[in-house]
């Protein structure tokens, strides 16, 4: 945190319900920002949003352009060695996507041969990485994986479960086919050295969630019980 009570965070804000811009006030807003800003609540900042490109994300945390990553950020053994993570906050996972008129594809064997989209630097695009004789498109955004499939371009898009089904409700030209492909727990990250901070994160999140705002705030973006 910087000495002027500043907590410097960095998000990729392409990803609703979690993080995006507000095309009308042009700030960022979603499930993680409210939730950053009840974190900061607790620990006495304010947040300022650094948006970068998701696959640049680590490296702008350990050059200090931000103390702080909430980008729907999944927790793995390897980013782990990179940066310190928070307790868990949302569990999610990897779903396949296809286009509504598909009749070809019901689960992750049937992509064989096919052209699958995934967004760059996600859990997503190492997962379609470890299917056999696929061809993975990897996007900035992954809006823009949906538009190259609605588009006819892709067969399938991979990506996080909770994102998918958002998208899928708006535009309605795609359905979700099979299980879900991962586990995954999104985890706020900051540097490995960070210790003090990420104790603090922690003691504050278990404070939104045993009072309420937690809930209210996942109501808010996922519905009740979402």
């Amino acid at each position: 945190m910087s000495r002027t009570g500043v907590l410097r965070v960095g998000t990729d804000a392409t990803y609703p319900p979690f993080e995006w811009i507000d095309t009308a006030s042009g700030q960022p807003e979603g499930f993680d920002i409210d939730l950053v800003h009840e974190i900061c609540r607790e620990l006495g900042c304010a947040p300022e949003f650094v948006v970068v490109p998701f696959d640049g994300i680590i490296a702008g945390l350990v050059s200090s352009k931000y103390e702080m990553i909430a980008s729907t950020f999944t927790i793995t053994p390897e980013r782990a060695q990179q940066v310190a993570f928070s307790d868990p906050y949302y569990d999610g996972g990897q779903a396949i996507a296809v286009p509504v008129s598909d009749t070809r594809i019901h689960s992750v064997e049937d992509l064989k041969g096919g052209r699958v989209g995934v967004q760059l630097g996600t859990t997503g695009e190492r997962r379609a990485n470890q299917i056999p004789d696929v061809k993975v498109m990897a996007f900035e955004s992954i809006g823009a994986a949906f538009i190259d499939m609605e588009n006819g371009h892709l067969d399938a898009v991979i990506n996080d479960l909770p994102t998918t089904e958002l998208i899928i409700r708006q535009r309605r030209f795609a359905r979700i086919v099979g299980p879900t492909l991962t586990s995954e727990n999104y985890g706020f990250a900051v540097r490995l050295h960070d210790k003090e901070l990420v104790t603090a994160i922690n003691r504050a999140l278990e404070k939104i969630k045993s009072d309420g705002r937690f809930q209210t705030i996942r109501d808010r973006w996922f519905g009740a019980g979402g």
